[in-house]
């Protein structure tokens, strides 16, 4: 017999076992001993995984037979690069856990893990827990697409916005400007030249005016290089446009106007590359499974449970534009995603494993 007292401690092992393994995306070393610790967990209920490569980049998948009921899926990467947990260890303040990635979104594989355990329909679900989603899901977006549709219903453990259930997502576009321009001694002859850096700037200054704020619609310049050294006049330019809206027609529009980007500078040319990478994820496809979410959480004893709207896109910006149902912020309370300050509440870890289980268990029940 399972007591409450095992569970937070399985909890609390599992999660700092999690969080003291980096997994900067990318980092393939990191991402394999996440996957054998991970499939430790899973496999006991789920049986093997299938491991699907992506042009190198591995994700872990367990299929729920031919016709599961539901996806649950998660990533495994986060931002942190190497070396931030020598200074940033897994701790525990009472019910605050902190950690690189603890938040975002290891704490929601745990929920993950812990939920099919309790479930007693674990076998009618499918999971996916992909290694690539925070730049964007450029490998894993296929299979999340394929996975969701084949189940038709989707929680998504990435972390609640204070508590609450994230029903809505802006969708977001990501753009590179590189800017050509022609490098000069600047002491000897800078005419000679056409500085890149300085066309950057006149985009810099000029991109914000594409955003809508009544429309929800913000773009932000938000990563740049420029040049080689102090006395030369930089050829080259590198700009990143993080684009987020919350319709497909407000990011085409953007779509438009980005490409139609030109210099500011005689004899100096701006290439734009990139696109819409996540389309929005609209209220109306969270609408069934907030109510079931709802009624197992009264069911439970549960607070109520809030819906907002997020200003960040997830996987589930996917899931929902192929159709499937999809219900996202499972993971627990907690903040500070992507930075230092990073935590989850344990009390609220442990509650979304309920939550979770318990909505397993209805969707399996549901008429097909």
């Amino acid at each position: 017999m399972v007591t409450g007292s095992d569970r937070v401690n399985r909890v609390l092992s599992r999660l700092e076992a999690l969080v003291s393994i980096e997994t900067p995306t990318g980092d393939a070393g990191g991402m394999t001993a996440a996957h054998v610790l991970v499939r430790s967990w899973l496999e006991p209920i789920l049986g093997d995984a299938v491991v699907e490569s992506v042009e190198g980049i591995t994700h872990l998948l367990w299929p729920g037979g031919q016709a599961p009921r539901l996806l649950l899926l998660g990533h495994l990467d986060t931002v942190f690069p190497l070396g931030t947990l020598i200074g940033r260890p897994f701790a525990r303040d009472d019910d605050r856990l902190t950690g690189p990635g603890v938040f975002d979104m290891k704490s929601g594989v745990v929920i993950m893990a812990e939920a099919l355990a309790t479930a007693r329909h674990a076998r009618d679900v499918a999971v996916l827990l992909t290694s690539d989603e925070e730049t964007g899901s450029s490998t894993s977006r296929g299979l999340i697409e394929r996975e969701a549709a084949r189940a038709g219903s989707v929680l998504v453990l990435e972390p609640s916005l204070a508590g609450a259930l994230k029903v809505a997502r802006r969708g977001g576009s990501m753009y590179r400007l590189d800017v050509h321009g022609r490098s000069a001694h600047a002491g000897l002859e800078p005419w000679a030249g056409r500085s890149a850096l300085t066309e950057l700037a006149h985009q810099v200054l000029a991109l914000p005016a594409l955003a809508d704020e009544e429309r929800g619609t913000t773009v932000n310049p938000t990563v740049a290089r420029a040049g080689t050294a102090t006395n030369v006049i930089p050829d080259h330019a590198e700009l990143r446009v993080d684009v987020r809206a919350e319709t497909i027609a407000e990011l085409e529009r953007v779509d438009r106007a980005m490409r139609a980007l030109r210099a500011h500078t005689p004899d100096v040319g701006v290439v734009v590359t990139g696109g819409v990478n996540r389309p929005p994820m609209e209220r109306a496809s969270s609408e069934e499974l907030l109510a079931t979410a709802r009624s197992v959480a009264a069911h439970l004893g549960q607070s109520d449970l809030d819906a907002v709207s997020a200003g960040g896109a997830s996987d589930g910006n996917f899931t929902a534009a192929v159709g499937a149902r999809t219900l996202d912020g499972l993971g627990p309370n907690g903040g500070g995603a992507h930075a230092v300050d990073e935590w989850v509440s344990l009390a609220s870890t442990l509650e979304r494993i309920d939550l979770v289980a318990g909505i397993i268990d209805l969707v399996a029940a549901e008429p097909r």
